[in-house]
Formats: structure tokens, sequence, C-alpha cells
């Protein structure tokens, strides 16, 4: 079983930066896509930025030009540089990944999830 650690979140100030973490252990074959995704009070989650085991990005508009997302394949890392954050960044950040496995199978993983808070 895949499992997804993250680390980095906590609170900032309006206009600062955070950095969010999240390594994949277990009995990992291969990663395909990996990004993350948050979900605010009372809002259903959505897509933040997600990159590919070739390095194809993808952000969601509202985060376009403020956030990068970078991975390590091989450390099974996946990485969310948060630069100019506003209040409505606000939100549990998750961690997902698309794993392949060696038996031609695909499951997707979701981490436990990582707070950010940012003041104005």
């Amino acid at each position: 079983q895949v499992q997804l650690v993250e680390s980095g979140g906590g609170l900032a100030q309006a206009g600062g930066s955070l950095r969010l973490s999240c390594q994949a252990v277990g009995p990992i074959f291969s990663l395909k896509t990996m990004g993350w995704y948050r979900q605010a009070p009372g809002k259903s989650r959505e897509l933040v930025a997600t990159m590919s085991d070739v390095g194809s990005t993808h952000y969601a508009d509202f985060v376009k030009g403020r956030f990068t997302i970078s991975r390590d394949n091989a450390r099974n890392m996946v990485y969310l540089q948060m630069n100019s954050l506003n209040t409505e960044d606000t939100a549990v950040y998750f961690c997902h990944v698309e794993h392949f496995s060696e038996m031609l199978s695909t499951a997707l993983y979701w981490g436990p999830g990582t707070q950010v808070t940012v003041s104005s």
C-alpha cells in the first residue's frame, strides 16, 4: 500500500510564501501524475497543480504565476512552492498520486492533508 507523507503547511501572512512537500512511501513501482488539491471550509476539493512523470504541468487559473509544482522522481517526492499567498489560499492541501503497479494496474492515493492558513 502506497502512503503519502505531507509536510510544510502552516501559517503565513498575505504576500508570504510556503513550500509543501509530499513523499510517497511503500511498494512503489511507477508514479505517474503527482499533484496537489485543496479544500477550503464549506467548499469542494479543487485541483491546484499537477505534474506528469515526464514533466508536463497543469495549474489552476487561480494559482498561475504564484505557485510552482516540482518533483524529485528519485525520491518519490512532489513539491508545491506557494508565493504571493492571499487569504483565499487558506485551505487543507492534499497530495495526490497516480501509481502504476508492476501488475499493470493503476491506483490513486491521497495524503491526509496539511493545513495552510494565510492571515491578512
